[in-house]
């Protein structure tokens, strides 16, 4: 079922076949002049009708951005015995896809709690921010959706201000699907120092100075980043993670998963990893086969494994905090 690399040095090499250049309504890709959906965000979102009755624990909170001048919402789950306890938890945050919202990942939160309630799991705190759409979780040259500024420099310090968690990177982990796992794994490559484990879930990984270099000065108008080169420098993984490289070996563990059939997202995944494998960052690599871009699915194929990766990453980095 699986294709797996653990010890990455010994994996066999992919052939990268190609730059993914035009924007497609999946989230695969950054740059059609005429974008089929444009970045937007509704701050604060109300649940479908399959979504109103929140996991156990868990809740549907705003916080006030100075950055927007906005209340934007963000759901939380806080572990059993938070409320009788004096402990300070490891948190996760859960970063959704294009399309969705606060509410999206609602399932990986049941699954958490069936895990930690099985004594699978340690206690622990997840949030799921709101990324709106399109955004990758970057901030856009325009200016009106600066959402890494927003997670980074306020909901970080919010959950931190108003929750007992344990504030710092060896209790801090983020994963994400699809534009999610794009965003997780750029805010991890970005702020290593912020995080102890990154799980990338099929979130493509596209090289962004290539699709700079291709573009027309008019095509780079209509782009998230716009038109200077300082911005897609800023924010292109590639090269976030080469300068980041020692911090990165030093302080985050990576997963990274895919299916075999997920057209728009493999092969810039199989490049990113490559990318780590060149680098020397070691790192987990899942491929699952015959699984196509398909959330739900994954989640299934590796329920039994889904937060194993961040629990180990979370007492590594413990015992290295206490050296």
């Amino acid at each position: 079922m699986f294709r797996k690399s653990i010890n990455t040095k010994l994996f066999i090499l992919f052939a990268i076949t190609g730059i993914l250049f035009s924007e497609a309504l999946s989230n695969a890709q950054e740059s059609q002049t005429k974008r089929p959906n444009s970045p937007s965000i509704k701050w604060v979102n109300q649940p479908k009708p399959s979504q109103e009755n929140l996991p156990p624990n868990s809740q549907h909170l705003c916080f006030l951005s100075n950055l927007v001048k906005q209340k934007i919402g963000f759901c939380i789950y806080l572990p059993p015995n938070y409320s009788t306890s004096k402990k300070n938890y490891p948190v996760i945050y859960t970063l959704h896809g294009n399309g969705g919202n606060e509410f999206t990942c609602l399932d990986s939160i049941a699954l958490l709690h069936q895990g930690i309630m099985s004594g699978k799991w340690p206690e622990m705190i997840m949030v799921l921010p709101n990324g709106g759409r399109n955004t990758f979780y970057k901030n856009s040259a325009d200016g009106k959706f600066p959402i890494e500024s927003i997670f980074i420099d306020e909901l970080i310090p919010f959950i931190d201000a108003n929750y007992r968690t344990l504030a710092r990177r060896d209790g801090r982990c983020i994963e994400g699907f699809s534009m999610g796992g794009r965003g997780a794994t750029r805010l991890a490559m970005k702020h290593p120092h912020l995080f102890c484990s990154l799980f990338c879930q099929a979130g493509n990984v596209p090289h962004l100075l290539e699709i700079y270099d291709a573009a027309t000065a008019a095509e780079r108008k209509t782009m998230l980043l716009g038109e200077l080169r300082q911005n897609w420098e800023a924010d292109d993984v590639y090269a976030i993670t080469e300068k980041n490289t020692d911090t990165i070996r030093k302080n985050v563990r990576i997963k990274i998963a895919c299916g075999t059939v997920d057209k728009s997202h493999i092969e810039t995944i199989r490049d990113f990893h490559q990318h780590l494998i060149t680098l020397g960052i070691d790192h987990t690599y899942l491929e699952i086969e015959q699984l196509g871009h398909k959330r739900t699915k994954m989640m299934s194929e590796l329920k039994s494994t889904w937060f194993d990766y961040h629990v180990e990453s979370l007492r590594r980095a413990s015992q290295n905090a206490q050296r």
